[in-house]
């Protein structure tokens, strides 16, 4: 099954040409876009607030680490600091998060997405499929066939796993972390 790609209301397009989208909240446009995360140390600090509220369903950053990410990643993206972000790996990254390894030991070419978070309060307007629409963009520019990524079984992460077949995701595999603690599903995205 092939990714969907959303679709918004034309507004504008960023450098890779993904559509910016306008919500209606408490009779306000709102438009959000998509940016690459960059230096900012004020951004990066409220990328590492997001991540610590969700935690539960990724894994623990630092400053440090979320800079080594950063510099690592593919594509680092966000909507509205401390709103949404996603941090995505190809094949060739100098990363090694064992869920990543996991698709490097069975695929010759991919971007990996380690982490998407969209705020609790942000959620249902559809930013996590406007930082996806964005890297689809990205990954075939980049001449990418695949997308990966995993989503928590144990502990159980219900939204991600309906958010990501919804976009069209499949899985592909099953894994556990070595010490136990968190258990998989490897997903695939078929551009």
């Amino acid at each position: 099954m092939a990714c969907l790609e959303q679709r918004l209301p034309r507004r504008l397009m960023n450098a890779y040409g993904s559509e910016l989208s306008a919500h209606r909240a408490a009779g306000v446009a709102m438009t959000y876009s998509v940016k690459d995360i960059g230096s900012d140390p004020a951004i990066r600090a409220a990328i590492l607030r997001l991540n610590e509220y969700n935690v539960r369903e990724t894994s623990p950053l630092d400053a440090d680490k979320l800079g080594r990410m950063i510099i690592a990643a593919r594509v680092a993206t966000m909507v509205e600091p401390g709103i949404a972000f996603l941090l995505a790996f190809d094949q060739s990254a100098d990363y090694d998060g064992w869920n990543f390894i996991w698709f490097r030991e069975r695929f010759d070419t991919f971007l990996y997405v380690d982490r998407i978070i969209v705020g609790e309060d942000h959620r249902r307007l559809r930013l996590g499929r406007l930082l996806y629409d964005d890297l689809f963009r990205r990954a075939r520019h980049l001449g990418h066939q695949r997308i990966a990524c995993e989503v928590n079984v144990r502990p159980p992460n219900p939204a991600s796993d309906a958010f990501h077949a919804s976009v069209g995701f499949a899985e592909v595999g099953k894994g556990t972390s070595t010490d136990g603690s968190k258990s998989v599903r490897y997903l695939i995205c078929s551009l």
